[in-house]
């Protein structure tokens, strides 16, 4: 234990929140990462599960609870609605903020079409970090490679931290196209992708030529 606050059970709990966060989802993998006792840590687990800093998926694999998916975020928060609501406004399509809880991305802030063709997101939704421009721009700035079955390569990311944003074809839904650009916080540390996403009749297949600067115009505001 690296630090130690002198309290050995919160010095503990920290250890299992710190390795759910570093990717041990499961009780074998937090053990073994937090060097406590498989009965230690599944007391810990359950107890922060009780207090929602913790929670676990239908296969028993433990993730961030909602406390900690907007621990830390309510600045960002409170400027992603006004941002979120012109982004909508300019492109004519739905826009997101997604935030990286282990393998997947969560929406914690959203702006919807009042009507009309649309895609819709809603705030709280968890999506699997293989498909979507937003999961490219999660994983391209956190220099992190592509999970097994990601309908995009290491070539992709790549090319998504060249030119500063992504977008996505029918990746994570069939019709549906999608522009995300990363938000850094004040170390420059990723903290978030925002998106507009939207029918691929509008986008076309080539939606950055369509949304790219606004959204990145949203992005280096939230930022």
């Amino acid at each position: 234990m690296e630090q130690t606050s002198g309290v050995g059970v919160l010095d503990k709990a920290v250890l299992v929140l710190d390795a759910v966060q570093t990717g041990a989802h499961s009780l074998a993998a937090l053990t073994q990462a937090t060097g406590l006792s498989r009965a230690t840590t599944h007391r810990l687990a359950v107890a922060l599960e009780v207090h929602q800093f913790l929670t676990r998926e239908g296969d028993g694999r433990w993730r961030s609870g909602p406390r900690l998916v907007t621990s830390g975020t309510d600045a960002l928060l409170e400027r992603a609605a006004p941002v979120l609501a012109r982004l909508r406004d300019v492109t004519g399509e739905s826009a997101q903020l997604y935030r990286r809880q282990g393998d997947l991305r969560v929406c914690v802030a959203a702006a919807d079409l009042g009507s009309g063709l649309r895609d819709t997101v809603p705030v709280g939704v968890a999506l699997p970090m293989t498909a979507g421009s937003a999961a490219q721009v999660l994983l391209a700035f956190s220099a992190t490679e592509p999970p097994d079955g990601a309908a995009f390569t290491e070539r992709t990311l790549a090319e998504v931290r060249r030119r500063g944003w992504a977008h996505s074809v029918a990746e994570r839904e069939q019709g549906v196209a999608s522009v995300s650009a990363p938000v850094f916080g004040a170390d420059n540390r990723l903290v978030g992708a925002v998106s507009v996403s939207g029918p691929l009749k509008r986008l076309t297949r080539q939606p950055g030529r369509l949304h790219a600067g606004a959204v990145l115009a949203a992005a280096k505001e939230l930022s």
